[in-house]
């Protein structure tokens, strides 16, 4: 039997549960709410609370903000909401049900433990089926983390999966598909040599946002690409979520990757949130003030315009909602010391209250000019579900882009498409023609030919076509234009020769992507040739088929020797990492250019010839003693003979030769022999990097 708590008026800030040694101050925003209730429940699946509080709006409500102060509850009590509004307020748009129980969109941690995503759709009591609240303490040691000043021309991003890199049971890890699990893998990801993980939406979401008939396969929402909570991590990647440990375990992992070098980007989705259409479930927003946390259509104030495919579009530049979206930010840099974010769709919050396009939109700008956001960083998916197009222009300055044109250019290229080089130079030279006229930098290109929304870099050599039957859409879900080639069979095969072009072109694209300036990003799993057999829209498919497979480090281990040693090679050339556009200008105290490029013959590349396939390049050394690089990229079907700049003083060695096998595709400075040669053949469909030491 519980006590019953006694009752203060409360404050209206900050938002949320906040916990001190005396109480809990609890305060929720609700402009149009006439009716309020707060509800206490003693664990995440009660059945019943034991305190029902009514607000007053008389004592209990400053402005929009409803607030209560109960003495003495300690923290660990378990929350809920209930309100409702006048009709008038329901015409308008809004979507009262007295009976629902809503979400704390300031909570810090939750529970889904009885979730039922179908009783949130229909009218009615959902005591029994509500996601729910709990007061946590923040008291942390930190041990003197701050988040990371790693320089953008340095990065070199990971994207991975919380749950899917430790889930399958040869990780061997003590907690599999959690933080706690990443944090085992640590020392694979120090061995790797990448600078920060990307990670895929770790804010609360629902796991049952699929369509029904996927549900009813048994699937459910994987990538994560569905928040309800936007502060709280996501209690399925917590060992103890029924004990509200999510902001502990969660500043655990941050801790114990910083101690390791490596920094930690969100992949965070403010574009739309899990309650989906018109039809969707009522979590939170929807019943607090959905006219103004969504974008409604004008005429129908109980349609919702559907900007990024998945029912909804938050309302980002509605006020309330952009000092929503930058605080939230602003936490998770001060409180959980996260070092960046990339915002899926990010383009969908360039939209104005009516959908428009703004050309300088608040909330953007807003992040980016945050005291707090100032050394974060921001990168954009720079496109919505709508047709709206903004790499190369994105609002803002700051804001890095995923280059979705570099990718495209680089599968052609490997796949060897033709009439491509003087725009492929352009993408590895930094990609000058979107960003420079704007004052921007090679660091705002992401570079990427592989992420976790499409084919895995070995599914892009192994599969001409898509196959997402496993998904439940009967194949039409997920993107039909992947710039992939089989190679002659499609999928698995024992073909030795098969086998060895597929793992070269693998080879090939870890090559290019890590001498390009800008931003690399690799795909997790990519080094192993991890396949999820041609299904190229895994958002649902939390089973081995997503799931790292860590028996492949032995299977492969010639592949992750490859890319270990391609970060290294990166990381000892300053010229590949520049923060500054290549000019072809005659390097400072050096008589040679920054680049030069070329064809088979030295100073002729084929910019003109449609057929050639063949790009050549030499980037000069910007640091004391660092060594020169000649670069030649042949796609062609043919070997080669191609000529090599005499640099005086200098002598070549190989160090990349991605038609080789292992361990001589790619050799370090200490194993590398100088060589005499003005020419070197390079094979069919092969990339060689050449370093120079001097005579």
């Amino acid at each position: 039997m519980h006590q019953e708590y006694k009752l203060k008026h409360g404050k209206p800030y900050p938002s949320g549960s906040t916990f001190d040694s005396k109480g809990v101050n609890f305060s929720i925003f609700s402009r149009y709410a006439d009716q309020v209730e707060l509800l206490l429940f003693s664990e995440s699946d009660s059945d019943t609370p034991f305190q029902v509080i009514p607000l007053k709006k008389e004592i209990n409500r400053t402005f929009f903000s409803w607030h209560v102060y109960i003495s003495k509850l300690p923290a660990g009590t378990w929350y809920t909401w209930r309100m409702d509004g006048h009709e008038q307020a329901r015409e308008a748009g809004f979507r009262f049900e007295k009976d629902k129980h809503l979400l704390d969109p300031w909570a810090r941690a939750i529970s889904q433990k009885r979730w039922n995503r179908k009783a949130a759709c229909n009218p009615g009591d959902n005591t029994l089926t509500a996601m729910r609240s709990v007061v946590t303490d923040d008291n942390y040691d930190w041990e003197g983390d701050t988040p990371l000043a790693i320089r953008s021309e340095k990065a070199i991003i990971y994207e991975l999966h919380v749950g899917g890199f430790t889930r399958h049971s040869s990780s061997k890890v003590s907690h599999p598909g959690t933080f706690s699990g990443l944090i085992e893998k640590i020392p694979y990801l120090e061995k790797l040599g990448i600078t920060h993980v990307e990670l895929l939406p770790i804010m609360a979401f629902d796991e049952q946002d699929v369509p029904d008939k996927t549900f009813e396969m048994g699937l459910r929402n994987y990538w994560g690409y569905s928040t309800h909570s936007f502060f709280s991590p996501h209690p399925g990647y917590c060992t103890t979520p029924e004990q509200g440990t999510h902001v502990q375990e969660f500043r655990d992992l941050v801790k114990a990757l910083h101690k390791a070098g490596i920094g930690v980007i969100m992949d965070v989705v403010f574009n739309h949130t899990a309650e989906a259409g018109a039809n969707g479930p009522v979590i939170n927003f929807r019943g607090i003030g959905g006219k103004t946390f969504y974008h409604l259509d004008k005429n129908n104030k109980s349609i919702l315009r559907d900007y990024t495919g998945c029912g909804n579009t938050v309302n980002a530049n509605h006020p309330l909602v952009a000092r929503f979206i930058i605080s939230c930010l602003e936490y998770w840099v001060r409180e959980m010391h996260v070092d960046g974010f990339r915002f899926d769709l990010a383009s969908a919050m360039a939209r104005g209250e009516n959908g428009e396009v703004l050309q300088d939109p608040p909330v953007l700008w807003g992040i980016e000019l945050s005291e707090q956001l100032i050394k974060t960083k921001l990168i954009a998916e720079a496109w919505d579900a709508a047709g709206l197009y903004q790499v190369g222009s994105f609002p803002g300055y700051r804001w890095a882009e995923w280059n979705g044109r570099y990718r495209d250019i680089v599968r052609q290229f490997i796949r060897g498409d033709k009439n491509l080089l003087a725009e492929l130079a352009t993408r590895i030279s930094g990609s000058s023609d979107l960003y420079e006229h704007q004052g921007r930098l090679p660091i705002n290109s992401v570079n990427f030919v592989t992420c976790h929304d499409g084919f895995t870099l070995y599914d892009l050599f192994s599969y001409n076509e898509k196959h997402n039957e496993a998904n439940g859409e009967d194949n039409r879900d997920g993107c039909s234009n992947n710039l992939s080639y089989n190679y002659g069979v499609e999928g698995n095969t024992k073909n030795s020769k098969i086998l060895a072009v597929r793992k070269k072109q693998a080879k090939n694209v870890f090559s290019i992507l890590l001498l390009s300036q800008g931003v690399p990003m690799l795909l997790a799993g990519d080094e192993l040739l991890h396949s999820q057999r041609g299904n190229n829209n895994g958002y649902c498919q939390d089973n081995e088929l997503s799931w790292l497979d860590w028996n492949m480090c032995n299977e492969n281990a010639d592949m992750f020797r490859f890319v270990r040693k391609m970060i290294a090679l990166r990381k000892r050339h300053p010229s590949i990492m520049r923060r500054r556009f290549l000019t072809g200008d005659i390097t400072e105290g050096r008589n040679i250019a920054d680049i030069s490029w070329h064809g088979t013959e030295l100073n002729n590349p084929q910019w003109f010839n449609p057929e050639s396939k063949i790009l050549a390049f030499t980037l000069t050394g910007i640091e004391q003693d660092e060594a020169d690089l000649h670069i030649c990229m042949n796609m062609s079907d043919d070997n080669v003979s191609t000529e090599l700049p005499s640099i005086i003083g200098k002598r070549w060695c190989v160090a990349v030769d991605t038609s080789l096998k292992s361990p001589n595709d790619i050799i370090p400075p200490h194993d590398q022999t100088p060589f005499n040669e003005n020419t070197y053949v390079v094979n069919s469909k092969s990339v060689i990097v050449l370093e120079n030491v001097s005579e």
